[in-house]
């Protein structure tokens, strides 16, 4: 049995402007004990395959299980398999953090759990806030606390929708030890970010979304193999010849060239030379997730024939 089942999901909003299709016969699962990552730009569908998990959307057609329970037709059964961290910073401003895990604690039914919330409290770094109003908390530690009203009902399955968005350095780090030790216990993890480096960290295989549909699905390592085995970094502050500029990445002086092999490298700098340019702290390594990320979402140009730009 699938942790999560997406069997081919649709979702159309009606519009006076006309239909929407947010999501296109979205299909694929997610196993027991996975950590998996969903990734897309904005506006490709994520957060609304989500809502549809959570059952806070309807799909148009399609199912969704989780651990076998249809989140249309057996809600409270799917619901309660699930821990999910939502992209908003949704809070009551009444109580204090403990008293927010104890009441999200009742929702699912769950008596005496303050053992575990004193471990979820050290473990996300809100010891020293427990009895904190939500009003008092920073952003950061705001979210400290969404993660832990999610897992508070120990769920087999947890959805990260951009858990880290907009926080510091200290919190990813807490959090994805923590998680990461979760998901060694045994619980699925589905993890949606733009951060890619996480993603490639942390996530054993990756379904990546454009436009509502799913465009790549694999293991991160033959995602990553894939693609180009090098990759060039170098800053240049003069324009880059121009039989260069279709296969480059520019990120203000920052160039990212692919190359394949090292005759490649030897090609790419030969005409950087011919052009008089200058590159500057150039480093070679292999590619990473955000070049494959920007292949699939952008469409890969055949690689132009570079002996022939270096002798012509």
């Amino acid at each position: 049995m699938q942790a999560i089942s997406f069997q081919d999901v649709s979702k159309t909003y009606h519009a006076a402007r006309g239909d929407v299709h947010a999501l296109d016969h979205v299909s694929f699962d997610i196993e027991p004990g996975e950590f998996f990552g969903l990734l897309g730009p904005n506006g490709a569908g994520k957060t609304t395959l989500i809502s549809i998990l959570a059952g806070l959307a309807r799909a148009s057609s399609g199912r969704v299980l989780v651990h076998g329970h249809d989140v249309l037709k057996d809600y409270a059964a799917a619901r309660r398999t699930l821990g999910i961290v939502p992209q908003e910073l949704v809070f009551d401003p009444f109580f204090s953090v403990r008293e927010a895990l104890r009441i999200q604690s009742g929702y699912f039914g769950v008596r005496r759990n303050d053992a575990w919330i004193d471990e979820l409290l050290a473990h996300l770094g809100l010891a020293d806030k427990a009895d904190a109003n939500m009003r008092q908390l920073s952003g950061g530690m705001k979210r400290r606390v969404l993660v832990a009203q999610a897992l508070v009902h120990r769920p087999p399955v947890i959805v990260l929708d951009e858990p880290t968005a907009g926080v510091d350095v200290e919190l990813r780090q807490t959090l994805w030890q923590f998680v990461a030790r979760l998901n060694k216990e045994g619980h699925t993890v589905l993890l949606t970010t733009h951060y890619l480096e996480e993603a490639e960290a942390l996530c054993a295989r990756i379904a990546m979304l454009k436009q509502g549909r799913v465009v790549a699905l694999d293991r991160t390592s033959a995602l990553l193999a894939g693609t180009a085995s090098t990759m060039m970094r170098f800053k240049l502050d003069t324009p880059l010849p121009p039989q260069l500029v279709a296969q480059s990445r520019v990120t203000g002086r920052i160039v990212q060239i692919k190359a394949h092999d090292a005759r490649e490298v030897e090609q790419v700098l030969a005409i950087l030379h011919a052009a008089g340019c200058q590159p500057e702290d150039l480093e070679i390594g292999r590619a990473d997730l955000e070049n494959v990320f920007l292949e699939i979402m952008q469409g890969e140009a055949k690689p132009l024939p570079l002996k022939a730009a270096v002798t012509a």
